[in-house]
């Protein structure tokens, strides 16, 4: 990775800032929508504390979350078919509105099993809205540092709404779970109708030979390209890495003799680096091949993860905090624009909503095969951390040679004078 010699200005940092200002309304409008909605986002925080406390058992508790959590896989998967073939637009109003209905029907639900379906129909239309959103952002820019720039303001969007949403939701819980989830949906809805009022989709040609191309393309075509594949299996083995922030640390944390205010310190200090660096770190890292970045990030948080189990100092777990969120925080965004350079016309949808698919399987697993790790013993679960951690980053790495038919924008980044080549 080399990036421009010392004394010469930072012409990467100086484009991405010009990136950033010249990002169109639809950018703005999207990362606004998903800010909202995500201040609103309470449901799959307190669901587990609504059950239990409404006399359900823990094991029930987690069936609905099981539920809910195949219902995202499914959701971002029938998201990626509509933002193709309904438009973005649409397709986010029809998640917004849909989630709203059914979330606020929680409350007022009586048996388990009515909660389960409930619960599991939110799972997937929670999710419809995820590859839309990020298909809308790659339309409205066509370089990849652009690329770059869109998504890190949707993730300080994000970030900030949820920063937000945690404070908000803790005050409503503390009221009622009824006025928890009315103001969920409330959020939903709120999201629905920005995007309904604010966001046109972008204007796409379609001539008759791409009208029957479109026809013809699909998710079997998208599961085609080994490229994707590789991508969505790093994409999975990764956030099974990441997902133990919210497994393993807990539990390391109340063996080494320390308790819950401990970890939410802990946790504080991964929102508070990632809330102020993320979109610098974004714009540091934008000169680099975004290959390299991901390989690099990756290695990061498995290495500051796997860490965790030699440390049982607050200082020293907090340092293997700030290595593992810096990790996080230069991935994030490199891997939603590297995918958006991968994605072949009228495929975003799609690509984004096996993206978003691989996401969901890997923050899915990672609790059952952390914990089964767990309960063999810490030394199992840090080791299997640390070997996926390097699994995933070389996974990142672009092939010696590119599939038939890819060309350059398989093994490597396309090549526009954006973040995949490297400043002169």
């Amino acid at each position: 990775m080399n990036a421009a010699p010392p004394g010469r200005p930072d012409v990467a940092g100086q484009r991405f800032r010009d990136a950033l200002r010249g990002l169109p309304a639809r950018v703005w409008i999207v990362s606004l929508g998903i800010m909202v909605n995500r201040v609103g986002n309470f449901l799959p925080v307190f669901i587990v504390l609504y059950l239990t406390e409404r006399g359900h058992s823990a094991g029930a508790a987690g069936f609905v979350l099981g539920v809910a959590g195949l219902g995202n896989v499914l959701g971002n998967a029938l998201g990626g078919y509509l933002a193709d073939s309904l438009g973005r637009r649409w397709t986010i109003v029809l998640s917004g509105v849909t989630t709203a209905a059914l979330t606020a029907a929680v409350p007022f639900l009586g048996p388990l099993a009515a909660i389960v379906v409930v619960v599991g129909l939110i799972g997937v239309t929670s999710h419809v809205y995820r590859p839309a959103a990020a298909a809308a952002l790659l339309d409205s820019v066509t370089t990849n540092r652009q690329r770059l720039a869109a998504f890190g303001v949707f993730r300080a969007a994000m970030n900030i709404g949820a920063a937000l949403g945690g404070v908000v939701g803790g005050v409503l819980a503390g009221a009622s779970y009824t006025q928890l989830f009315l103001g969920n949906a409330a959020a939903c809805l709120l999201f629905g109708v920005v995007v309904a009022a604010l966001l046109r989709d972008a204007p796409r040609p379609r001539p008759e030979k791409e009208q029957r191309t479109e026809r013809a393309a699909g998710y079997r075509q998208a599961l085609g390209d080994r490229v994707l594949l590789r991508f969505l299996l790093m994409t999975a083995v990764a956030e099974f890495v990441y997902v133990q922030s919210t497994v393993g640390l807990p539990l390391h944390v109340t063996d080494a003799g320390l308790d819950a205010r401990d970890f939410g310190l802990l946790i504080g200090l991964n929102g508070l680096l990632v809330l102020v660096l993320e979109l610098p770190a974004t714009a540091a890292v934008a000169r680099y091949r975004p290959e390299y970045v991901l390989a690099a990030g990756n290695l990061l948080v498995g290495a500051g993860l796997a860490l965790t189990g030699l440390m049982t100092e607050m200082t020293l777990l907090a340092a293997t905090v700030v290595v593992w969120t810096c990790g996080e925080m230069i991935t994030s965004s490199v891997a939603y624009a590297y995918l958006g350079s991968l994605t072949p016309p009228r495929m975003t949808g799609r690509y984004q909503g096996l993206h978003g698919a691989a996401y969901t399987v890997g923050t899915g697993a990672g609790p059952i095969l952390g914990g089964a790790a767990y309960a063999v013993g810490p030394w199992a679960l840090w080791t299997l951390v640390g070997v996926a951690g390097v699994l995933s980053a070389q996974l990142c790495l672009p092939r010696r040679r590119a599939p038939a038919g890819r060309g350059a924008a398989g093994a490597d980044v396309l090549r526009d004078g954006g973040a995949g080549t490297p400043s002169s």
